[in-house]
């Protein structure tokens, strides 16, 4: 895959089925949840702009029949990946299929709202089954854990800049939007556990991250959703004291306070069902 610049002249509300509690990659209270602020235009450096460029790269010369041209983003970067892997998507294999091969230039897909980096991760997912940083499995554990960072691919921001929200949010929060588009549910799986592997995360893109998952996923979505709703309810001593919570909530036009507060009735029943239960019947572990 290569790149270089292109010149040419909603709603269901969160009910008891989608509790919280039931998310399995929700952060937890030892996350460290910060409620500073940041630099919502931090861009690319350039080490990682070449690495974007860089991850998968086509052979030399003109492109076969069977390589497809990707103009991403505002910026119309070029990608170029083979159809065969892009079929993998049904998104891209229905796309593909009802398109008019150019026998000069081949097959072009234009993807204005996409991001580079994000649909540089989606390739290297299609190319070799995850992306950087990637899942390992601690066998003396037996968990789940993101590998050592590569000092020579550089560092790996958890976040990225994004044209739809004017700042940065959680890159797999973004990846898990764009391969619910695409239709590719493993990948989904894949951002969704490494979301639940990140501590550290400021209020403000959590917040922001929130909006932006419930903006790009459908109202039946109950995982991406749900992690979030559980994020905020575990980390409420936080939130509750966050000025731009109240902001946002202040703000509104999101469904996302809505299902926040189903949720909290959902823990406060659950909390004061257990209460009334009498000891007698209660199960001990």
């Amino acid at each position: 895959m290569y790149s270089k610049r292109f010149e040419q002249p909603l709603s269901k509300s969160f009910s008891k089925a989608h509790r919280s509690s039931k998310s399995t990659s929700s952060f937890s209270k030892s996350n460290g949840i910060t409620k500073t602020r940041h630099d919502p235009r931090r861009r690319l450096t350039t080490s990682m702009s070449q690495h974007i460029d860089a991850t998968v790269s086509p052979p030399e010369g003109n492109l076969t029949p069977s390589i497809v041209t990707l103009v991403i983003g505002r910026e119309q970067r070029i990608f170029a990946a083979h159809e065969d892997v892009l079929s993998a998507s049904p998104w891209f294999q229905q796309a593909l299929a009802e398109q008019y091969m150019d026998p000069q230039t081949g097959k072009r897909i234009h993807l204005p709202d996409d991001e580079p980096e994000i649909f540089s991760s989606i390739l290297e997912y299609l190319y070799k089954g995850d992306y950087y940083p990637r899942l390992v499995h601690n066998k003396r554990r037996n968990s789940w854990e993101i590998e050592q960072l590569d000092e020579e691919r550089g560092p790996s921001e958890t976040t990225i800049y994004h044209h739809a929200t004017d700042g940065d949010i959680l890159k797999d929060t973004v990846i898990y939007c764009t391969a619910d588009k695409y239709g590719m549910e493993e990948l989904k799986r894949v951002a969704l556990r490494k979301q639940g592997l990140q501590s550290g995360i400021q209020c403000s893109t959590i917040l922001t991250s929130a909006r932006y998952a419930y903006n790009n996923t459908p109202d039946t979505d109950s995982k991406l959703r749900a992690h979030y709703l559980a994020l905020i309810i575990r980390s409420r001593s936080t939130f509750k004291r966050s000025g731009t919570m109240q902001l946002e909530m202040f703000n509104g036009g999101t469904q996302l306070f809505f299902d926040l507060f189903v949720a909290l009735c959902n823990h406060v029943d659950d909390i004061s069902s257990a209460s009334n239960t009498p000891r007698s019947n209660r199960h001990f572990f």
